[in-house]
């Protein structure tokens, strides 16, 4: 038999002149269809050899075989890399999921400048060349309260300009409770070593007070750093000296102040529950010279780091060579623009979703995740055992560690499969849709599903409750895996 369903397969010429691989080649060029239909054909060439594909053959069959592997195979290629995902986790800046995502005012403007051409280096009204380091100069001055800002690529960048521009070849002073590491191997330390400045502790890791700083002041000192702890608290006997305390310090030595604040706020979140978190203004206002902060974090806008301060430094660090390596992009500026004018109209609370999520209150959870209940249990006849409970979202992204915000579960527990499966099920729909599980349950938490979202996660779970021996036509709408409609 299997020499007999060897001899009855189709050569690779012929199977690209069935209409499957004609359509598919349209779409994925036919050298690419042909080096596929190999690799199936090798496949499922072996499995027959091999007594593991038995179905009594015929070439029809073995032929409609390959062509349904040779479908699967090519969906899988022409899904891209990066890909949308649905966070069910109930973690707002999720690291692993691409922190905050935009608001639809700066998708359009990033839309908008990425088709077309642009005035990113072009002074309209001069109409001669311009410089990029204007765009969102201002509008980032009146909402931190500096005499001016720029922005590098991320946080780190602009640490690394800032140490790099202020106090290379001399001593930065640094709390040694502050000497982080966060995500990704980020460490104060290893930034300030690549920056040229020399590292200069103090303190303890649990105290340090004011006269540390002051004591260890000399005539190497370039600066004093304060580091917000980011995901790092050290709680109990503790000390560390205020903003203003720090500028002080430095304003009377000479030498200029800067802190890196990590997340950092816009906005006072403190009325929703986040109270860890300092507001830029803050700092600015406290005398610091120099804050950076991240602008895909708290801010809720694309990959960035924004350094405000006085007008002098910011010149200076605009000017660094370096500058050059760890600037922005067109669609970053854009996307940065779009967000910051939110936040000057009011309406961050209501149209950025990383704040938006923060405000989102217990009870607005709640009656959505009740609706959520219902569409599933009418959805699949009672196929699950699912209940709401009481639960906890978290900030993520490095920010306000101890910060649980209140939230409504959805709790979803299947008989004929695992916790495990039916999360690994669900992440292979074609909207990945990523949840966490508890006790052989899968959670999940609305606070970081958007109303537009709930429908596919309803799509997906239809899916999983259709019966194993219904035809892939008859579910079409709710396939789960890569091939999906």
């Amino acid at each position: 038999m299997p020499n007999h369903l060897l001899r009855s397969l189709p050569s690779i010429e012929r199977l690209l002149e069935r209409p499957l691989a004609l359509q598919l080649s349209a779409d994925l060029g036919r050298e690419r269809v042909r080096d596929l239909l190999r690799e199936t054909t090798d496949e499922l060439r072996e499995e027959v050899t091999s007594g593991q594909w038995s179905v009594a053959g015929t070439s029809q069959s073995l032929t409609e075989e390959v062509e349904r592997r040779l479908e699967t195979r090519a969906a899988q290629f022409s899904q891209p890399s990066l890909r949308r995902v649905v966070n069910a986790t109930g973690v707002i800046i999720h690291t692993n999921l691409g922190r905050a995502p935009l608001a639809r005012q700066a998708v359009e403007a990033l839309s908008e400048t990425a088709a077309n051409y642009s005035n990113l280096e072009y002074d309209l009204k001069l109409g001669q060349r311009g410089r990029r380091e204007a765009h969102c100069q201002n509008l980032l001055s009146r909402l931190s309260g500096s005499e001016a800002a720029t922005v590098a690529n991320n946080n780190a960048a602009a640490v690394l300009l800032v140490l790099n521009t202020l106090a290379e070849g001399g001593e930065v002073i640094v709390s040694r409770g502050e000497l982080i590491e966060i995500g990704g191997s980020f460490r104060i330390p290893d930034v300030m070593a690549k920056s040229g400045a020399i590292l200069r502790e103090v303190g303890t890791t649990n105290r340090t007070r004011i006269e540390d700083y002051r004591d260890a002041i000399n005539e190497r000192t370039r600066l004093i750093l304060r580091v917000h702890p980011s995901n790092y608290r050290i709680i109990g006997f503790t000390e560390r000296p205020s903003a203003e305390e720090i500028a002080d310090a430095a304003r009377r030595a000479g030498v200029p102040s800067f802190e890196d604040l990590g997340s950092g706020c816009l906005i006072d979140l403190s009325p929703y529950g986040v109270k860890d978190e300092p507001v830029v203004a803050d700092s600015l206002k406290a005398g610091i010279s120099v804050v950076s902060f991240s602008g895909d974090k708290m801010l809720g806008g694309p990959q960035a780091g924004i350094i405000t301060g006085s007008r002098e430094i910011i010149d200076r660090v605009v000017k660094n060579p370096l500058m050059r390596a760890l600037r922005v992009d067109k669609m970053t500026y854009a996307a940065i623009e779009a967000t910051l004018r939110l936040y000057e109209r009011g309406a961050a609370l209501t149209e950025v979703p990383v704040i938006r999520a923060i405000a989102t209150t217990r009870e607005e959870i709640a009656g959505r995740a009740a609706q959520l209940v219902e569409s599933i249990t009418r959805l699949t006849n009672g196929r699950f055992t699912i209940s709401l409970e009481d639960g906890a979202s978290v900030i993520g992204g490095g920010s306000a560690p101890e910060v649980k915000l209140p939230t409504v579960l959805v709790a979803m527990k299947d008989a004929q499969m695992s916790a495990a499966s039916l999360e690994e099920r669900l992440r292979g729909f074609r909207v990945p849709i990523i949840t966490r599980t508890e006790r052989d349950r899968v959670m999940i938490d609305l606070r970081t599903v958007s109303v537009e979202e709930e429908a596919i996660i309803l799509d997906a779970i239809a899916a999983l409750a259709q019966p194993a021996h219904e035809s892939p036509a008859s579910i079409e709408r709710y396939e789960i895996g890569v091939g999906g409609k």
